[in-house]
């Protein structure tokens, strides 16, 4: 069942599962957009309405490992809207994050260059000036520590100030502290999932104006070793 936050005629605000696609890659795999088509149509049918435009459009991603919050536009017109605040860094994005070690500085801030790999899926840390490499920006709070089977594990709040594929992952495995149960970019912890969560959005609605903001508990064992609360 799709989880909904807020819903109008313009926009959708959802909880993406750890595991689903935030768009279709493959046909057969889950993806958040046929699950909002299939909720929006199924909404109509029990309305007695007359199915609406079969628009879902694409605002940002998550990674398929990663849950949590996102919205989608219903129709072009918002998902111009969105689009923009997204590219004038408007729409604001929490996450929060376990990481392994502790930072040096509790408040922080990584500037780097990133390369992707298109064939292997991945991305990593180059010089400026690198032919395809594109700037990567975040901003970085250290909220609690905790040791576990003899090693420091620390709990982040992030805010991204760019959107790079794989960023926070990348980034903080190459500052040398890789997210916890990170297979790609640092160790694999057998029946878990990298300890990355989107727990707070914020944008201004496409057509009212009016600010809204959403946010969410990370979701995973891991993050219950933390006593702090995530929201207050």
């Amino acid at each position: 069942m799709l989880k909904v936050f807020y819903e109008d005629q313009d926009v959708i605000v959802v909880k993406k599962p750890v595991g689903t696609e935030s768009q279709a890659v493959h046909s057969f795999a889950p993806d958040m957009v046929s699950e909002i088509k299939k909720h929006i149509h199924r909404l109509s049918t029990e309305n007695g309405e007359k199915p609406v435009e079969d628009y879902v459009g694409v605002i940002h991603r998550l990674d398929k490992p990663v849950g949590g919050i996102m919205v989608y536009a219903k129709n072009k017109k918002a998902a111009a809207a969105l689009s923009k605040q997204v590219q004038e860094h408007k729409l604001q994005k929490t996450y929060r994050a376990v990481v392994c070690g502790k930072p040096v500085d509790n408040v922080g801030n990584f500037v780097d260059y990133l390369l992707k790999d298109e064939k292997a899926n991945v991305s990593k840390i180059v010089d400026k000036g690198i032919t395809g490499a594109k700037k990567a920006e975040l901003d970085y709070r250290v909220m609690d520590t905790v040791e576990k089977e003899g090693q420091e594990l620390s709990l982040v709040e992030i805010h991204l100030k760019t959107g790079r594929h794989h960023q926070i992952r990348v980034q903080f495995a190459g500052h040398g502290y890789p997210l916890w149960a990170d297979a790609r970019y640092g160790t694999a912890v057998p029946r878990q999932n990298v300890a990355l969560s989107s727990c707070g959005l914020a944008f201004e609605h496409p057509v009212t104006g009016k600010w809204m903001e959403f946010s969410m508990e990370p979701e995973g064992m891991i993050f219950r070793k933390f006593t702090k609360k995530f929201f207050v």
